[in-house]
């Protein structure tokens, strides 16, 4: 079966507008400060998306309004805007990682660090988290940081990386942003909650890259 094309709307990068491939979307806006983009699954939601406002599409899925009933809706209740949202995306074609930090109110790209060669999803994921709490506190914010997943959370909360992930030349620089990023959690406290995105409730991390 053929893959599906995807649209990709870039709204701040180097160029902006429609793209076919994640390729191109990834020229305008790998590196580039402040970027914000998203991926559609038809050319018209993109057209759309492009002539409308960043804001109405980024950290929104339409498709997952709840997976939830609303008991337990009710339970888990609704995220907190004034927060940073972090994540970090795998590509399975060639193992490059990145990751990202968002302002959840204002939709703002914190920080995007990336893409790094021969890692895995934990890997970006954890040092999203730590990269919010150095920035945080650097910035003294005393927001909480959202994050999906949970082994990235408890290696923050062990202070340590426990991955099976071989190091080699390749990943080199990334295995020494995980000893920085262990060294950083061993010697500083910080006030920032770490928190769980329940994506089953309120969609997609909003610092999902929009590539599922």
């Amino acid at each position: 079966m053929a893959k599906k094309t995807k649209f990709y709307v870039v709204w701040k990068g180097r160029k902006t507008g429609v793209f076919t491939s994640w390729d191109d979307c990834k020229e305008q806006t790998n590196g580039f400060d402040g970027a914000v983009f998203k991926s559609f699954e038809t050319k018209e939601l993109a057209e759309k998306a492009f002539h409308s406002s960043s804001y109405d599409y980024i950290g929104k899925d339409k498709k997952v309004v709840s997976q939830l009933s609303e008991e337990e809706l009710l339970l888990i209740g609704s995220p907190i805007e004034e927060s940073i949202a972090v994540d970090g995306a795998w590509d399975n074609n060639t193992g490059l990682v990145e990751y990202q930090g968002v302002n959840y109110k204002t939709k703002e790209v914190l920080f995007h660090v990336g893409p790094l060669e021969d890692g895995t999803i934990n890997m970006v994921e954890f040092l999203a988290i730590v990269h919010a709490l150095a920035l945080s506190k650097q910035e003294e914010w005393t927001l909480p940081i959202y994050s999906d997943s949970k082994i990235a959370i408890g290696w923050v909360s062990d202070k340590q990386v426990r991955t099976n992930h071989e190091p080699s030349e390749k990943n080199k620089k990334l295995f020494e942003m995980l000893d920085r990023a262990e060294k950083w959690l061993a010697n500083n406290t910080y006030e920032n909650n770490i928190l769980k995105w329940e994506t089953k409730a309120w969609g997609e991390n909003p610092a999902d890259f929009g590539r599922k």
